[in-house]
């Protein structure tokens, strides 16, 4: 089974998340929004199939990423969450909390070895071409 596809998210604490998304957009050109910017990209083993990988400042006192010792959270793209929780409980990798379902995909958090909070995403990747499609218009 293919496990991580790519990358989902890099998410970071900030102590004025939207002074931090204000700087990036107008010294980097990063196109912010709501909850940051999306990276769009294609798939290398399917070109007609697009990815996002989305770039996004939490606030300082967020509890998204567990330990307040932990000042970033890596999300990972995966094809089939349910059967990954499976596979990675057997192998005795700490799930968190039980999967999430929302209309953008599901989600479920873990720990990896030093018991850093990992974000796991089995992305709707039509609902995001249909958000993308809608502001192109």
């Amino acid at each position: 089974m293919k496990k991580v596809t790519s990358l989902g998210g890099i998410f970071f604490r900030s102590k004025d998340p939207e002074n931090t998304k204000a700087w990036y957009q107008k010294h980097l050109g990063l196109r912010v929004g709501p909850y940051g910017t999306n990276f769009e990209w294609r798939h290398a083993d399917q070109p007609d199939q697009k990815g996002f990988t989305l770039w996004s400042p939490f606030d300082h006192h967020t509890d998204y990423f567990g330990s307040t010792d932990q000042d970033f959270m890596i999300s990972f793209r995966v094809d089939d969450l349910e059967a990954l929780v499976i596979e990675l409980r057997a192998e005795g990798v700490t799930i968190i909390d039980e999967i999430a379902t929302y209309e953008y995909g599901k989600f479920v958090h873990i720990l990896d070895a030093d018991d850093r909070r990992i974000e796991l995403w089995e992305p709707n990747d039509e609902y995001y071409d249909q958000m993308i499609e809608a502001r192109t218009k």
